[in-house]
């Protein structure tokens, strides 16, 4: 009897060469999936050779993911509708920004009975309210969606170094067969049903991740990172009350999405980097981006900018001075040492649950 399930991953940068590995890895042991593993590729050439076909050969992806093989089980190709042709377990991992041309591109060959992941840590934030990731997934493609978000530096995790993860999932079946495709003994994977608190977590911390960012170019040492850190981790709450009352579990924040991840990326994560190296040379951030990243894309600066359009249209923004500081800062030439101004907000009713978001405020 042949096996009824296949996996496809849609994106293949640091993360999804990462998740490659550790998917093509476990699938050869589950006995209903396939052992071929679908990875599409943004095509480009490195060296005068197409990327695909250095992975099919080297089985490396020799430019975002350099020196870490990938099992031979996984197929690079750059076609998204070849990777998705009869995948019942999608893998999306790409920068938010393109996630609305990439789900257009295979929205019509997608199985009925296909179910998705995401691992993008974006979120789309506007006067209209928010929309995450796997709302847009599933409004564009009609399956179910859950999301994976932690603390979870790829490079760290392509080293087999320890770390832990969190699945949202809103069926507990499904929880188990997603945790079974990404658990490893390096790779700890907690579920919970939370599958909206975990991409929001992993989507605001990048915003943090900036503050932290600019703290290090100021050279202002740990103490006063730590406050960043703390006041951002408290502003990440408030505005996930905010914006979706009790649909957002305050456990949630408590799990590697939440606090874990705020904490790694805040020391070693690229948006910190480069939110440093701005402070440090002037530079805007899409230019560091195109210097320092080797073709990978920043979340953080964006998604402050889409958090401020919200708690601007809301008329909040002196309850998020933090968020407000670090959008003035990155858009409009504000001092980086202004990040400081308006930070004595008491956050104190926000353990409480409110009647209505706004209650809070």
């Amino acid at each position: 009897m042949s096996p009824s399930k296949k996996v496809c991953i849609l994106g293949s940068g640091n993360w999804g060469s990462t998740a490659a590995r550790i998917v093509g890895g476990n699938v050869v042991k589950l006995a209903d999936f396939d052992d071929t593993v679908k990875l599409w590729v943004y095509e480009e050439l490195v060296n005068g050779r197409k990327l695909t076909d250095i992975i099919n050969t080297e089985h490396e992806n020799v430019k975002y993911l350099p020196g870490h093989k990938l099992p031979k089980n996984v197929v690079a190709v750059s076609d998204a509708i070849e990777a998705v042709k009869g995948a019942t377990h999608i893998i999306i991992v790409i920068p938010h920004q393109f996630i609305k041309h990439l789900l257009d591109t295979v929205r019509g060959s997608i199985l009925p009975n296909a179910t998705a992941i995401s691992l993008i840590k974006g979120i789309g934030i506007s006067d209209r309210g928010m929309t995450t990731m796997t709302q847009t997934i599933h409004r564009t493609l009609a399956i179910p969606v859950s999301s994976l978000s932690g603390a979870n530096i790829a490079d760290e995790i392509a080293e087999e170094k320890y770390c832990e993860t969190t699945i949202g999932c809103h069926d507990p079946d499904e929880a188990i067969v997603w945790r079974s495709l990404f658990n490893t003994p390096y790779f700890q994977v907690n579920c919970v049903a939370d599958v909206i608190g975990v991409e929001f977590c992993g989507a605001l911390k990048n915003v943090v991740a900036v503050g932290a960012g600019f703290i290090d170019g100021l050279g202002l040492g740990n103490n006063t990172k730590a406050a960043i850190i703390r006041i951002g981790f408290l502003e990440m709450r408030r505005l996930a009350m905010h914006i979706s009352g009790a649909h957002i579990q305050e456990s949630t924040f408590m799990e590697s999405c939440g606090i874990a991840d705020v904490i790694t990326t805040c020391y070693g994560g690229r948006n910190r980097r480069l939110a440093e190296e701005f402070v440090k040379t002037g530079k805007p951030m899409p230019q560091l981006e195109k210097e320092m990243l080797n073709g990978q894309k920043l979340q953080g600066y964006l998604t402050a900018e889409e958090v401020h359009s919200y708690i601007d249209s809301c008329g909040v923004t002196d309850h998020f001075p933090l968020f407000t500081n670090i959008y003035q800062i990155c858009y409009e030439h504000k001092p980086p040492y202004t990040i400081f101004a308006g930070l004595n907000v008491d956050f104190s009713r926000d353990t409480q649950t409110p009647s209505s978001p706004a209650a809070m405020l």
